[in-house]
């Protein structure tokens, strides 16, 4: 009786397709025009991560190297160059170099290019690759990592651009299809659905999701995610995954949040947010109705910062916040991004329930503290910033990074060259110290270099994430 089952089922599929397949072809969507109009837009990125490994008194300079003590005294029992007792000196140290893949595209046709900060963070070298196979150097202009997006600059001019789209119309249901590079198979299509919009994910605060069915794969990161118009309306991120690979939950970065920060790294290198400073949850049914409120809609305030603009402009532990700007709060994760597209230094109403009451607050936002490992670039100029005698492009930091070293002064690596490259610095590390003095200021440093005679070592005190460690460097001419 099974197999006969399956026999007639089998028997009237076939029928049943055959006979509705001219409208069940019409109805699906063609891609081969945009992946001809748009293909030539999407490129391919190569970055570098260079670590060196076996410095003077032995351990490497940082994480991310090999460091087998047995290991290294072979080396140094036969001669290997670069570990001490090595033919060539402790000072040159062996490099370790490591690859990774991912996608971007072309924002304008004099070079500039969107991608995922996580695909170029702490990247020693970035190569673009267009679809015409030409391969450029890059620029990383800035990189902000709450939203994950990074603005790149490669040298060259009248390149085929993408078309910008508006992420509010997309409809859940609608067609969607992404281009990159999955496992650096370069030009990949691939096509799905709308799942849901204004997703929030875990440690993701200030990005509303797009979700997605399309097939993303290591590779696919920050590349375009396309609609039936060949408009771009998001920057393929993150999926969620247990294997690694794609399960069909994927998610993209509007397109109208990268096009805000991305202005923002091109005009300074940094990207501003207005702060509130204060802690919220999520409002349950329990809570709704311990707090007497008709629906869940909101963000409770569960906490605030001493000193915030939060408690400067009256709020208090316990508020429900239901409109910031005049914009509605539907739920916690909506406040944090409203709070953080506003132009700090604004004073915004923000409508509260307070012990069943309702009240509007006037609040002046202050600005968000930047991340302890958060890369701000320079300001992007046309002028070539100038290294000095170390191969070292430095600047000030922002009042925001020496609040994240507890009041203490340093200077950003905006790039590294020459002897400061060879010793292992690279750009985002902070410099604080020049031989046991601490760094004052930018003028201060250079004086102090060009005190130094050509070919002398010095030590400087060296800050890449949570790490610091004294790097000796020889002194140009």
């Amino acid at each position: 009786m099974f197999k006969k089952l399956i026999a007639v089922s089998a028997i009237c599929l076939s029928v049943g397709l055959f006979s509705a397949a001219p409208v069940f072809a019409k109805d699906l969507p063609d891609f081969t025009e945009l992946a001809e109009k748009q293909g030539s837009a999407v490129v391919n990125i190569s970055v570098t991560q260079v670590a060196q490994v076996g410095p003077a008194g032995g351990g490497s300079p940082f994480q991310g190297g090999p460091d087998d003590e047995a290991l290294n005294e072979f080396f140094r029992r036969f001669g290997i160059p670069g570990f001490p007792g090595g033919q060539g000196g402790p000072q040159q140290q062996p490099e370790y170099k490591s690859q990774s893949l991912g996608s971007g595209f072309i924002l304008s046709s004099d070079g500039y290019i969107l991608t995922n900060a996580h695909v170029v963070r702490e990247a020693d070298e970035v190569i673009v690759k267009l679809n015409d196979k030409r391969e450029f150097k890059a620029k990383i202009i800035g990189a902000d990592r709450r939203t994950d997006v990074a603005l790149l600059k490669i040298d060259a001019t009248g390149l085929p651009k993408v078309a910008i789209g508006n992420p509010e119309q997309l409809k859940v249901g609608e067609w969607v299809v992404a281009i990159g590079s999955p496992f650096g198979l370069e030009s990949t299509l691939t096509a799905g659905v709308v799942s849901a919009k204004g997703r929030a994910l875990p440690q993701e605060n200030f990005v509303p999701f797009i979700q997605t069915d399309v097939a993303i794969n290591p590779g696919n990161s920050g590349g375009p995610l396309f609609n039936l118009k060949g408009e771009v309306v998001g920057i393929n991120s993150q999926i969620y995954s247990r294997t690694g690979g794609y399960m069909g939950l994927s998610f993209s970065i509007p397109i109208d949040v990268a096009i805000d920060v991305s202005n923002q790294l091109k005009a300074s290198g940094r990207v501003a947010r207005g702060w509130l400073g204060i802690g919220i949850q999520e409002i349950t049914k329990d809570l709704a109705e311990s707090f007497g409120m008709k629906n869940t809609s909101g963000a409770l305030v569960a906490g605030i910062e001493k000193g915030s603009p939060a408690e400067k402009g009256g709020l208090e532990t316990g508020d429900v916040v239901l409109k910031f700007d005049g914009k509605p709060v539907v739920t916690s994760a909506d406040l944090p991004r409203i709070v953080g597209a506003t132009k700090p230094g604004k004073q915004v109403p923000v409508e509260v329930l307070r012990k069943g009451a309702a009240k509007v607050l006037h609040i002046a936002l202050g600005e968000m503290p930047v991340d302890k490992d958060e890369v701000v670039a320079a300001p992007h100029s046309n002028a070539k910033p100038e290294s000095n005698r170390l191969g070292l492009t430095l600047r000030e930091l922002t009042p925001q990074q020496r609040r994240g070293l507890n009041g203490r002064n340093g200077l950003l690596v905006v790039d590294a060259q020459g002897p400061a490259a060879q010793a292992g610095i690279r750009r985002g590390d902070l410099v604080l110290g020049f031989n046991n003095t601490e760094v004052q200021s930018l003028e201060q440093f250079g004086k102090q270099i060009n005190a130094v005679p050509a070919g002398k070592t010095v030590a400087l005190l060296v800050q890449r994430g949570e790490n610091t460690l004294y790097v000796p460097v020889k002194i140009g001419k």
